[in-house]
């Protein structure tokens, strides 16, 4: 057995954890979107595979028997291709992903399909947003200059944003009490989240409960059909190991 770790989400460290204290032989892969990221217990390889056909290329060349792809949510073109390369090698894939938020009754959520419905929805009116989405993915709120944002990334930005903005350089997971101090002392009016779900990023949307703060929630991407799982004891069960852990 070797298998392929496709990084990206906090449960994905989890699995590495596990894996490596199984004795399972394993290459841990960072997209390379993140300058500084964590330290793994497996061996590590940072960059893009080159589409479909480097992905598979890839898993030929090492020998790779089983893919996770715990990527974010919202990589979709990273899942995308994985799915068409374990297709083409016949190689099993699973994916690690924790189910989506569900809005709760005290929720004040405008749920739309993308970025560009999420611009759409702010006001017109002047207002402090956090928009909690990545850097990725800020340019097209660049057609509602009006607003004065607060951004918050792992790493500092190395070109000019699309827009003014106080930028904060953090590394989650954030907790309830230092997400509502944070709105509070920048007076944040409305939040842009992407339904990422799990522990890690939830702090905010029950801190904008609290606040009783409008949230625009993009809903997830559209991804082909895969055998998917919400826990890494899940995971590790598929690759016929078991853990202690109940995550």
């Amino acid at each position: 057995m070797r298998a392929l770790i496709l990084g990206g989400i906090a449960d994905a460290s989890l699995l590495a954890a596990e894996i490596a204290r199984a004795g399972i032989d394993a290459v841990y892969s960072y997209g390379g979107r993140t300058r500084a990221p964590a330290d793994q217990p497996l061996p590590t390889r940072i960059g893009g595979f080159g589409g479909v056909s480097g992905l598979a290329d890839y898993i030929r060349r090492e020998g790779i028997t089983h893919v996770i792809d715990a990527t974010h949510p919202f990589a979709a073109e990273m899942s995308r291709n994985a799915v068409a390369a374990c297709a083409e090698t016949g190689t099993p894939l699973i994916a690690l992903e924790r189910a989506p938020w569900v809005k709760a009754s005290d929720d004040n959520w405008i749920e739309v399909a993308d970025v560009n419905a999420a611009v759409a929805a702010l006001p017109n009116a002047p207002a402090k947003v956090f928009l909690a989405i990545g850097r990725q993915h800020i340019a097209p709120f660049a057609a509602k200059p009006q607003h004065a944002y607060t951004l918050r990334f792992v790493d500092p930005p190395e070109a000019s944003l699309p827009f003014p903005a106080d930028v904060i350089v953090s590394r989650g997971p954030f907790t309830f009490d230092g997400e509502l101090g944070m709105m509070r002392a920048r007076g944040i009016a409305w939040i842009v989240a992407r339904n990422s779900g799990g522990n890690g990023a939830r702090a905010k949307i029950d801190a904008a409960r609290m606040l009783g703060l409008p949230v625009i929630m993009i809903a997830r991407p559209r991804l082909p059909e895969r055998l998917r799982a919400e826990s890494v004891a899940e995971v590790m069960q598929w690759l016929g190991h078991r853990t202690c852990l109940g995550a």
